[in-house]
């Protein structure tokens, strides 16, 4: 399917990519008519439980799903304690992928999440560093695990990947687009940023998966991804967790059109409220899109007394304080409707001139 182009948006888009980061008022997120049916969604930590949500919610609308750094798909059953102690930790015990599979299966029945034809087409990466001591490593087999059940053919739609001595967040790999050494964690111990300076480039190896090409961007790409970064007004999507304000990488050649999705989903103590633009400037993904034609949207959650560090609803935060039984994992879920809301603007034709 092809997609509109953005010619008809002129000066709109145009001045919508060349708005400065910070210092400009937000822009609205604008229609970009980008194909509807090649949109992936990648994750770490909290954004990787919230990545596999999406996937499995509406796994007609991508076709690739990535998680860093997470265990299986609706591992907390919409509660805290088995967040902590079976989804992060294990000292409650492994999560029960039979019993997460009735809950899949009883969602299906009542239309809250897609189908499972759907879902057998995905194509799916997982990585987890085995040094990781907040969310356990075994956690990430797990997924693979389920991920490799629900597949048609896990052989060529699933990739794992493990790395001795990595830690807890998102490895990147060497450059000039690298931040400062005070904004990188530790490769081994995680922290800081979440952003591990590991010479691994792993948002190439799960782009390549999901999409094909080479794993990593030329040298030019990498020193200065072709392409704009812009901050968005999150308020047409507002919900309890969104921040005020997202992220969005143009490349220039999606300009007129034509390009693909890469929704990019931080993890706690990862949005812009906390460290900036570390993640949405460096986390490797600009560099792969501008290269490769895929625009990336970084959606932003918010800290608050429910969600001190600013994770995204992987356990259902942001509705149990109203529903007894939380339907964050699913189609329902407030924070899924937002930002398939968001991919909804995305993929409509561009405003008229």
């Amino acid at each position: 399917m092809t997609s509109p182009t953005l010619a008809a948006a002129g000066l709109a888009l145009a001045a919508f990519v060349a708005a400065p980061a910070a210092a400009e008022p937000l822009v609205d997120l604008p229609g970009l008519g980008l194909e509807s049916g090649e949109a992936s969604v990648i994750g770490v930590s909290s954004g990787g439980y919230m990545a596999a949500q999406l996937a499995v919610a509406w796994p007609e609308r991508f076709s690739g799903l990535a998680v860093l750094a997470a265990g299986p798909w609706s591992c907390a059953q919409g509660t805290l304690r088995r967040a902590l102690g079976q989804c992060m930790t294990t000292r409650l015990g492994p999560p029960d992928l039979a019993e997460l599979e009735l809950r899949l299966t009883d969602y299906r029945e009542h239309e809250r999440v897609g189908s499972r034809a759907d879902l057998a087409e995905l194509r799916a990466f997982v990585w987890h560093g085995e040094a990781d001591d907040t969310v356990a490593p075994a956690l990430g087999a797990a997924l693979a695990d389920q991920l490799a059940g629900w597949l048609a053919d896990p052989e060529r739609q699933l990739r794992f990947m493990t790395h001795d001595n990595v830690g807890h967040g998102w490895p990147i790999g060497h450059g000039d687009a690298l931040p400062p050494a005070t904004e990188l964690g530790d490769c081994h111990h995680g922290g800081g940023t979440h952003l591990l300076s590991c010479g691994l480039d792993i948002a190439g190896e799960a782009m390549a998966w999901l999409h094909g090409g080479a794993s990593g961007a030329d040298d030019d790409a990498a020193a200065k991804p072709a392409g704009a970064l812009v901050r968005f007004d999150q308020g047409d999507f507002a919900v309890k967790g969104l921040d005020s304000a997202g992220y969005l990488f143009v490349p220039e050649r999606c300009e007129a059109g034509g390009c693909a999705l890469t929704v990019a989903l931080h993890g706690c103590g990862m949005g812009a409220e906390q460290i900036g633009e570390t993640f949405v400037r460096h986390s490797g993904l600009n560099e792969w899109a501008a290269a490769h034609d895929r625009v990336v949207l970084y959606p932003q959650a918010e800290t608050s007394l429910a969600n001190p560090q600013g994770c995204w609803d992987w356990w259902g935060f942001a509705e149990s304080t109203w529903q007894l039984h939380p339907l964050h994992d699913t189609r329902e879920g407030i924070q899924v409707r937002a930002l398939m809301a968001m991919i909804d603007r995305l993929q409509e034709a561009p405003a008229p001139r």
